[in-house]
């Protein structure tokens, strides 16, 4: 009924606002589009499969400088929110020793030794502690 009134011009928007007890922002407001947000969706959902170790911040940087989209950063995180990429668990890489014996060296019975080849603790880090 407001939109009505103001585009026949019988009235001012100021005028409608009061009558009607909304403010002129809600008067204003346009909803965004939904085709924009299922855009943004299907970038971040290739983006993810594509690059598993991305996070929101890189997904959003890498929309924003390379292909030169303008999207508000909480509209795009509450996207990668509402498509639950945010709760995704990764695997940690573990990565395998490059002094870790082979199989006939490693731990027999009792003995201590690693059983899977993969160390608990980073070789550059510890190496002369963890016997990696």
């Amino acid at each position: 009924m407001a939109r009505d009134a103001v585009a026949h011009g019988r009235t001012s928007i100021r005028h409608v606002c009061q009558t009607f007890a909304v403010s002129e922002t809600c008067y204003r407001y346009q909803a965004k589009r939904s085709e924009e947000n299922a855009v943004i969706a299907d970038w971040l959902v290739r983006l993810t499969r594509a690059y598993r170790d991305w996070g929101f911040g890189l997904c959003f940087l890498y929309l924003r400088n390379p292909k030169g989209f303008g999207w508000s950063h909480k509209r795009v995180y509450r996207i990668y929110r509402e498509l639950e990429l945010n709760l995704s668990i990764k695997p940690r890489k573990s990565g395998l020793c490059a002094r870790t014996p082979g199989a006939a060296g490693r731990a027999r019975g009792n003995q201590p030794g690693l059983v899977d080849g993969s160390c608990t603790i980073s070789c550059s880090v510890m190496g002369a502690v963890s016997g990696c």
